[in-house]
């Protein structure tokens, strides 16, 4: 089941996306898809309801907004593949970088993302984001992990890498800028996901820059979930990005930044397609 939010910035709808591309309206079963959704039995509501949800007539343009509304916390992962922790000068991991994301960084998936004031390294990351929907804290082990995710969709966990990798401190510098974070176009449930057949891909100006699949990160999506619990409370509607592939602009020959009017498009198969435009300070104002 496909769930998604459509609509202008702070008045986005809830809707269902159904097999045939047409939305069907949440409205009569919540105000929105957050947290107090997902943990209170809302997915299973609307597909105890599927069958008489109405139809929604969806004007052509309108916009999508990011799957989720109300993010508590974004908890990124670093490094998860193996190819893009040696493209960034660093041995895969042998466990899991975690570092976090403001929630105000996220957007929706075809919102301009906006080019940081002295930025001169923006870099797309098409990545997995795992999407919970039950409170997680201290699981016993990844066998428990299943029960708590809501669901899947994709992420681009845009970064600056002169910020992040050449001032003094953490990453959080180069990964909290302003619209850092595009995220949907759906919420796919658990239930319709394969994850080790995920294949995430990007492009830059139609450019293919990163493609591999999701059976090739070193700590799965279970595991991810239990080792986060071990170290702060997940709740519904929190977001856990899973790491980027190879093919990011740090890694690639001449680092190929990110500049005012280029096109980034992020899409894993059966998770939907995202496409933003840079856009530079002066022109989001």
């Amino acid at each position: 089941m496909r769930l998604a939010r459509l609509g202008a910035v702070g008045a986005e709808r809830p809707v269902v996306v159904a097999d045939d591309g047409s939305y069907l309206d949440l409205t009569g079963i919540t105000g929105d898809i957050d947290g107090a959704f997902l943990g209170g039995g809302g997915i299973e509501r609307v597909r105890a309801a599927l069958d008489t949800l109405p139809r929604l007539d969806v004007p052509a343009g309108t916009r999508v907004g990011a799957p989720v509304a109300g993010i508590g916390k974004v908890v990124c992962i670093g490094q998860n593949y193996a190819k893009h922790a040696r493209e960034s000068g660093a041995e895969p991991p042998t466990e899991p970088i975690i570092f976090l994301k403001a929630a105000d960084t996220v957007v929706g998936p075809d919102d301009d993302v906006r080019i940081p004031k002295d930025s001169v390294k923006t870099d797309w990351e098409v990545e997995l984001a795992i999407v919970i929907g039950r409170t997680a804290r201290y699981l016993e082990s990844s066998d428990d992990a299943k029960d708590f995710i809501a669901g899947y969709a994709v992420s681009n966990d845009v970064s600056e890498r002169a910020f992040q990798l050449e001032r003094l401190g953490q990453w959080d510098k180069g990964k909290n800028c302003e619209t850092f974070n595009p995220l949907g176009p759906w919420l796919v449930t658990g239930d319709a996901v394969d994850v080790p057949k995920l294949r995430l891909r990007s492009w830059v100006n139609g450019e293919a820059r990163q493609d591999e699949v999701a059976a090739d990160m070193i700590f799965g999506v279970e595991h991810l979930v239990w080792y986060v619990s071990q170290f702060m409370v997940l709740y519904p509607g929190d977001v856990i990005n899973t790491g980027t592939p190879a093919g990011v602009a740090l890694g690639l020959p001449g680092q190929p930044y990110l500049r005012a009017g280029d096109v980034m498009e992020m899409e894993i198969e059966g998770l939907g397609r995202q496409r933003q435009t840079l856009a530079s300070v002066s022109q989001l104002g």
